[in-house]
């Protein structure tokens, strides 16, 4: 299992919301590239970046920090937020990009899915946010009418290779990650999984890597010190 730890951006800082509550928000430093160099010095080989404004407008506004992420560190960086077309599609891959993840845009809009798959491939992700079962959008202040089966489904049929699903009620509450959710989906689905939302212990870290799902975002856990990202890293492998 790889473990990405993650850098959620608002006004240009590294920032955390609890349960995607924008005014429940912690800055965590005003420098993301140092944060990103710092994972990688603790060996981490992945980043996931989340651009929170761009989310909310539905435009990228963080497009100079992932270059900045991308031109000082050797991180495969992965990134969403407000990506809702292929412009900023093409525009984030310029700029240092490994894959995008499109979220809101892979709800409302299959035709763009289907073409940016087309035409990327691999380098695009989608994200599952869920609460209440169903399918957060537009950063989580929107529910879609799909379940979570619906959309794996759905999103594998369409050839989608990686999704990163959230258990939002989890997210930033330091009170565990939904074990039985991944379980579930890493058993019904080939798509990668990358869990997100409430890793809190190294033992969290442990359970999802003996599931074999193939990712693990690590946010809060990290910058509160309640996980030590060198030894998640290990006990990921």
């Amino acid at each position: 299992m790889n473990i990405f730890p993650a850098i959620d951006l608002y006004d240009g800082k590294a920032v955390r919301l609890l349960k995607g509550d924008y005014a429940q928000m912690t800055i965590y430093g005003d420098d993301p590239v140092a944060i990103a160099k710092e994972f990688e010095n603790k060996g981490a080989k992945y980043i996931h970046v989340v651009d929170l404004e761009g989310a909310k407008k539905g435009s990228p506004a963080h497009l100079h920090v992932v270059k900045g992420i991308s031109e000082n560190t050797g991180l495969f960086i992965e990134t969403g937020g407000g990506i809702r077309d292929m412009e900023t599609v093409e525009l984030y891959l310029q700029n240092g990009a490994n894959r995008v993840i499109l979220g809101t845009a892979a709800v409302t809009d299959e035709a763009f899915l289907r073409a940016a798959i087309a035409k990327h491939g691999d380098k695009i992700a989608v994200g599952a946010d869920i609460a209440d079962g169903k399918i957060a959008i537009k950063g989580w202040v929107e529910k879609s009418d799909y379940t979570a089966d619906d959309f794996f489904a759905k999103m594998q049929t369409l050839g989608v290779k990686t999704i990163i699903c959230t258990d939002i009620s989890k997210d930033g509450a330091m009170r565990g990650t939904n074990l039985a959710l991944y379980k579930e989906l890493s058993e019904k689905y080939t798509v990668d999984i990358i869990a997100s939302g409430g890793v809190s212990t190294i033992e969290d870290v442990r359970a999802l890597a003996k599931m074999q799902v193939y990712g693990a975002i690590i946010g809060k856990a990290y910058y509160i010190g309640a996980i030590d990202l060198t030894e998640a890293i290990e006990v990921a492998k």
